[in-house]
């Protein structure tokens, strides 16, 4: 039996989750602002509570590594890292962006190309992209918001735009092919779900040295064309 616990707090938003045998058990999400470390753990012994289940009955901890929010990614990869050396077990890094990519792709039908997007700072965003199967087209990168940026794959298909990062696209990308999505935030279920297959093929990280995936060095990024 597997028994993972989904941690995500790569925005405001925050959320956990369990998966037993890769199926959803519990999740709880909080929109508060500056609320994850007070509402972290608080939230994880409600949902084991909840579920009927005990720390001591995980088989890993999956958290979203980034991009996004510093302090936030700094608190949810804490967290996780300070119950996989309490409870020796191992600890499995999801990209917040393909997590959220794969929140859409689970609920659609549509031969589209996902676009997550979280906000930066001015007309920048962090950004990824996957075909109607889940491929990845285009790998993480900070994107600056340009009226050309996305235009190659606009042209031949049918883009989704989603995250708090493509509410100030909507004034630049015009394209009849962009279409947006709203009040869509990361989901630590998909966190989760994701990590299954990690855990499956023991893909895990080292507890002691990992770190959260920054994307700092976002200046130096051209925009996808």
């Amino acid at each position: 039996m597997s028994l993972i616990l989904g941690i995500d707090t790569s925005t405001s938003s925050g959320s956990v989750a369990l998966l037993k045998n890769g199926l959803l058990v519990g999740s709880q999400l909080y929109s508060i602002e500056k609320s994850h470390s007070n509402l972290l753990h608080v939230m994880i012994e409600q949902m084991m509570g909840n579920a009927g289940c005990k720390m001591n009955e995980l088989s890993a901890v999956a958290v979203a590594e980034g991009p996004g929010s510093y302090t936030g990614l700094r608190i949810g990869v804490s967290a996780s890292k300070g119950l996989c050396l309490a409870l020796d077990i191992p600890l499995i890094a999801v990209n917040t962006l393909e997590a959220m990519a794969y929140q859409m792709y689970r609920r659609s039908t549509e031969d589209v190309t996902y676009c997550p997007m979280l906000d930066a700072r001015r007309m920048e965003v962090y950004s990824a992209l996957f075909d109607k199967d889940f491929n990845t087209i285009k790998p993480t990168a900070p994107v600056i918001l340009e009226d050309y940026a996305y235009e190659d794959i606009l042209n031949s298909q049918k883009v989704l735009f989603f995250g708090d990062g493509s509410d100030k696209s909507k004034e630049v990308i015009t394209h009849q092919n962009a279409c947006f999505i709203d009040h869509i935030v990361p989901s630590a279920e998909e966190v989760a779900l994701l990590a299954f297959k990690k855990y499956k093929t023991e893909s895990f990280e080292n507890v002691i040295s990992f770190e959260p995936f920054y994307l700092k060095e976002f200046r130096t990024a051209s925009s996808f064309k």
